[in-house]
């Protein structure tokens, strides 16, 4: 007695063994090829978000130093003079009569972590100060500078 033993092709079993095995290199790599395409349109609209912020916060220090140094000068008569005034907002000066800080609990640096620029009296504002930060490329007078005056275009 002879037995035969066939072979089947089911193809529901084949299918499956297939869709067992994983992804084919050429599939995988048409997956990255598309996430990095999606990472190249995302990530420079993100990162534009990062020095927008950052010039934000510059814009709001500058307002709160301003408010600061008119309280200032309406109880002295006058802005702090010297690159060191802003320190006159948070410690009294000696030689100030009418001082009725602090103005500030602070100085507080750059959104960048520099100092911020003090002047007065001003070079743009003669009758009064100039307070700026040097901006994300540490330059004074370029593009990026964050000012208290408005700059030509």
């Amino acid at each position: 007695m002879n037995i035969r033993i066939t072979e089947t092709r089911n193809p529901k079993l084949q299918t499956r063994n297939r869709a067992a095995r994983g992804f084919t290199l050429i599939e995988l790599l048409l997956v990255l090829v598309i996430l990095g395409i999606l990472a190249a349109i995302v990530v420079p609209k993100f990162s534009g978000r990062t020095e927008q912020a950052r010039e934000t916060a510059a814009k709001t220090q500058i307002a709160g130093f301003s408010t600061a140094l008119d309280a200032y000068e309406v109880d002295t008569g006058g802005y702090p003079k010297g690159s060191e005034g802003l320190m006159d907002l948070v410690q009294a000066p000696s030689d100030v009569q009418g001082w009725k800080g602090p103005y500030m609990k602070d100085v507080p640096a750059d959104p960048w972590g520099r100092p911020y620029v003090y002047v007065s009296p001003g070079r743009n504002n003669a009758s009064s100060y100039d307070l700026y930060s040097v901006g994300a490329d540490g330059r004074e007078g370029t593009e990026d500078d964050v000012t208290n005056w408005n700059k030509a275009k």
